[in-house]
């Protein structure tokens, strides 16, 4: 076997994460390309990956009864979005908690 690239999709478990590999194949009745999706279950030894990160995924032995791979690395990290309102909050609250004779 060999080593496959994917996005990682669930990363609820301790030390193990959901990744999902696309591949490519031609129909030659249709001569079109056809996308296919494999859900491959892998060990990440660090727990570093969270969801949208893309990783490369090595074979390995058999670590449990569906992980056969192994995140060698991280190729692309996830940009983690971060609510408006959450930064508004941090803000206000520093604002209100100046003393009440700089306000005037």
């Amino acid at each position: 076997m060999k080593s496959v690239v994917g996005v990682v999709v669930s990363n609820k478990m301790q030390k193990s994460v959901v990744v999902a590999v696309d591949r490519l194949f031609h129909n030659k009745v249709y001569n079109r390309y056809v996308k296919r999706t494999s859900k491959f279950m892998a060990h990440d030894e660090k727990d570093a990956c969270n969801i949208g990160d893309r990783v490369k995924l090595d074979p390995s032995r058999p670590l449990s009864k569906h992980k056969r791979w192994v995140v060698a690395d991280i190729l692309k990290k996830a940009r983690i979005y971060v609510p408006p309102s959450a930064a508004n909050q941090t803000a206000s609250t520093a604002s209100s908690e100046l003393p009440a004779s700089s306000i005037s």
